[in-house]
């Protein structure tokens, strides 16, 4: 069950994050909440309850995804999955949820950067239907790569775009 996010939820998300990533690449509330009060920005929560059942007030995400969306593109900025909810499909819940929300936001490809070394973001992405499209060169504070993809998005009530 996907449920919106508001910026004054940073300071619940940040431990969550920090469970997702290395010390390096966790963000704490204060940059979550930035990323959460930029223009066109938006984040998706996803929560480990059975869709027929209610869910227990403040009950705590399973993961989330931020992104933003400007002049017809999105950028994911960040997907967290706790590493005790993996492999559960909730990062794939969170990524088409990202994708649908955007494409209501006007956007018609969805962008962002995986380091070259996260084999199961890659693969999750690659399911979903994301292509490599560049590469940044030590993007990571380790110095790895990130590789750039891009998914095309159908706009509300049309047939998908075509990526160049």
């Amino acid at each position: 069950m996907l449920r919106a996010l508001a910026a004054r939820e940073a300071a619940a998300l940040a431990p969550l994050h920090a469970r997702a990533f290395a010390p390096p690449e966790a963000w704490g509330a204060v940059a979550l909440r930035t990323m959460l009060e930029m223009p066109g920005a938006f984040g998706l929560a996803v929560l480990d309850a059975p869709p027929a059942e209610p869910v227990p007030p403040g009950a705590s995400p399973a993961g989330f995804v931020l992104a933003r969306v400007a002049a017809g593109e999105a950028e994911l900025l960040t997907v967290a999955v706790d590493p005790a909810h993996r492999r559960r499909g909730f990062g794939a819940a969170l990524l088409a949820g990202a994708a649908a929300a955007a494409v209501l936001r006007g956007a018609e490809a969805l962008f962002l950067e995986v380091s070259e070394h996260n084999a199961a973001a890659r693969a999750l992405y690659e399911a979903a239907g994301f292509r490599e499209v560049g590469r940044r060169r030590r993007y990571y504070a380790d110095g790895t790569d990130a590789l750039v993809l891009r998914l095309d998005l159908a706009p509300a009530g049309g047939k998908p775009t075509t990526g160049s």
